[in-house]
């Protein structure tokens, strides 16, 4: 069943697509705005994203941004903004259609239905190897050898994923912040700091001399994957818990 997160803050507008997408068999569920959308996508991983631009806390553009630092989930706008700007910067953040208010319940439908279709052949990136630990992107789970999963909380995950992405690439330090806090983020290097520092001590064989996730002093990190045999293969049926403190 295909998982669909709609995220606005029209109570009316939730209620009356969350009634006629589960008649049409689709899991629903909601957000009322752009920090819940963060931690449900985190939480629940939909399979499509259903966007309103004008969220109450953040701009729905930095909520696209924020998405597609760490995931490649569909996003459709649905919003009142009818200048051709709004639209654009939407889609140039990475959405993936766009549908304006008011809008027709059918034109909305045909075009889950159509970016659904794009999306469901597209392959799934690889797993890839930290020390004894296998971190499989498309499941978001992390897990070790012994067949044990990793905890991690969602700002973790998003760091450790815009590294795995760039596997062999410096990242550089305000590429990271912003991809992960969003675009008003330049010199919260310490952000970077304690964050590399909590992953380390989690996936690293010796925190203080780590191998896999590097330190470029002064310019950024970079992910050095270890390769992934056919033993170590993912498990599409284990799960990793996420804390979902910010």
């Amino acid at each position: 069943m295909t998982r669909v997160l709609i995220v606005d803050d029209e109570p009316q507008i939730l209620r009356a697509l969350r009634i006629n997408l589960q008649a049409r068999h689709y899991d629903v569920f909601t957000a009322a705005d752009g920090a819940e959308a963060l931690h449900a996508t985190a939480r629940d991983h939909p399979d499509l994203v259903v966007l309103d631009l004008g969220l109450p806390d953040i701009d729905g553009v930095e909520v696209i941004q924020k998405l597609r630092s760490w995931t490649p989930v569909p996003i459709i706008i649905l919003s009142g903004r009818l200048d051709s700007r709004g639209k654009i910067a939407a889609l140039d953040a990475g959405a993936d259609d766009y549908v304006t208010k008011p809008f027709n319940i059918g034109e909305l439908l045909a075009r889950i239905r159509a970016v659904t279709r794009r999306t469901t052949s597209t392959e799934p990136p690889s797993p890839v190897r930290i020390g004894r630990y296998t971190v499989d992107l498309a499941d978001h789970l992390v897990r070790s050898d012994d067949g044990s999963t990793v905890h991690l909380t969602p700002v973790e995950w998003q760091v450790l994923e815009v590294l795995a992405r760039n596997p062999g690439k410096l990242v550089s330090q305000r590429q990271l912040l912003q991809q992960v806090w969003g675009k008003t983020y330049h010199t919260e290097t310490g952000y970077l700091r304690q964050y590399m520092k909590h992953l380390r001590r989690k996936l690293e064989p010796d925190p203080a001399r780590p191998r896999h996730l590097l330190t470029e002093p002064g310019m950024g990190y970079r992910f050095q994957p270890r390769p992934l045999s056919n033993g170590h293969q993912s498990e599409r049926s284990a799960t990793c818990s996420y804390n979902t403190d910010r």
